[in-house]
């Protein structure tokens, strides 16, 4: 989109134009739609979280400075997408009565695995359908560290778990991820299958 046109919705949005925030959010709705489903997998509840986050995309929007970045398109799009993952981290603690796996004790090996896996090999796309069959609890954990890039610090403080915690679930998350490949007999599986 043209940066121009852009900022001058932006401006409308600042203004309280029905009309400029009616563009942004069909500009960014589908983009917030894909990173709030991600989390919480429920399509009504994903939506719901769209909305709720564009209401804190519209209150917060004076915050936004157009002159601090050089891509407006990009750097908005970075921050739409930082407030759609918080809400839905928070619609995510709000209804989730999950008890995350905490015994370290129970998963072997290192957290830290540089080396390639099958879901190395698979599209985002085949990626994302994967992550959508796990536990909400797992999905939340693996959402965060492997796409959204926050450390088990941060996903500790914000799903109030410690951080062993998201360190289990990830692990459990991955290995949950492997074996779906493996019962399907994925194709990305059989690279690494002796």
């Amino acid at each position: 989109m043209d940066s121009a046109l852009l900022i001058e919705i932006l401006a409308g949005c600042q203004k309280l134009e029905q009309a400029s925030q009616r563009r942004l959010y069909m500009l960014y709705y589908s983009y917030s739609f894909s990173v709030c489903l991600r989390y919480l997998h429920d399509r009504d509840v994903a939506l719901e979280t769209v909305n709720d986050g564009f209401m804190k995309v519209f209150q917060e929007l004076p915050r936004f400075d157009v002159a601090r970045h050089a891509d407006i398109s990009g750097s908005l799009r970075g921050w739409i997408r930082k407030i759609m993952v918080h809400t839905a981290i928070d619609r995510f603690r709000a209804t989730s009565r999950l008890v995350f796996q905490s015994d370290l004790d129970t998963v072997a090996g290192s957290y830290v695995d540089n080396s390639h896996t099958p879901l190395d090999a698979l599209s985002f796309e085949e990626l994302l359908h994967l992550i959508g069959q796990l536990t909400p609890a797992y999905r939340a954990v693996f959402n965060m560290y492997v796409i959204d890039g926050y450390t088990h610090e941060e996903i500790a403080k914000q799903l109030t778990i410690s951080v062993g915690a998201s360190k289990s679930n990830l692990f459990k998350a991955r290995e949950h991820l492997k074996t779906m490949l493996k019962k399907s007999k994925h194709h990305a599986y059989a690279k690494y299958v002796g």
